[in-house]
């Protein structure tokens, strides 16, 4: 019987989504077929389309920045 699943591959190894019910050492015959074309592929579309809205954006703080210390007033935490 044939099964469809999904697997995700790191470091040279298949890791199956969900569990196989399958026996140890059982031979299988995989047929692999992406299921996205990955993150990087609309990396650099995504970014265009920031850049673009930066571009048109009209936020103006006006004052100062704030300094680092006062990004990370550490003031209450323990």
């Amino acid at each position: 019987m044939a099964n469809v699943i999904e697997a995700i591959y790191s470091n040279g190894v298949l890791r199956p989504v969900d569990v196989l019910e399958l026996p140890e050492q059982q031979r299988v015959r995989l047929t692999i077929e992406p299921i996205d074309a990955g993150p990087d592929v609309d990396r650099e579309a995504a970014l265009q389309r920031l850049m673009e809205r930066l571009e048109k954006s009209t936020f103006s703080y006006g004052g100062p920045l704030p300094t680092r210390d006062e990004l990370h007033e550490r003031d209450g935490c323990v």
